[in-house]
């Protein structure tokens, strides 16, 4: 039994001594973020392309209105017009739902496209400011339950890195 004790005090005095050597950080990723410069153009960007979106959306309904107003106000003298019309609406609608699935994509792909060097820039500097600071770990804070007093808040750090 002792020599188990023994080999156990042995194969925990290193984790012990690593333990003693954390240097624990976190930071406010969304607090740095918010901060990024690169933010109004980006916002801009998008502002832009939901605009351009919509004025295209709105000259589908606008065809679609003008379509089912031409169908209601005069009506069809045959069966086959009438389902010539009926389908011309249909497609129309449908037009419309593909129109805006795509450009729902188009949008988020775009936004994803504009964020990613913002976010690279923001990791890159939690990294640089990691190994400038031998700093074994970095946590998110809006991830972290609880916080001792001995870790440290490099969100100002990241923050000067990037020039904010």
């Amino acid at each position: 039994m002792l020599k188990k004790l023994l080999i156990a005090c042995i194969m925990l005095a290193p984790m012990a001594v690593m333990a003693q050597n954390l240097k624990i950080g976190y930071i406010n990723p969304q607090e740095v973020f918010t901060a990024m410069p690169e933010l109004s153009e980006i916002e801009t960007k998008l502002s832009n392309k939901q605009e351009e979106i919509n004025k295209n959306g709105q000259a589908l309904i606008d065809e679609y209105n003008k379509k089912l107003e031409e169908f209601e106000n005069n009506p069809a003298t045959s069966d086959a017009l009438k389902q010539d019309q009926v389908k011309q609406l249909t497609q129309l609608q449908e037009r419309f739902q593909v129109y805006q699935q795509n450009s729902q994509q188009e949008l988020t792909k775009l936004q994803q496209e504009l964020l990613e060097p913002v976010n690279k820039k923001i990791h890159d500097a939690i990294q640089a400011i990691g190994a400038e600071h031998k700093f074994t770990y970095i946590f998110d804070a809006a991830a972290v339950v609880y916080v001792d007093p001995a870790a440290e808040n490099i969100t100002q750090l990241v923050k000067t890195k990037l020039g904010i």
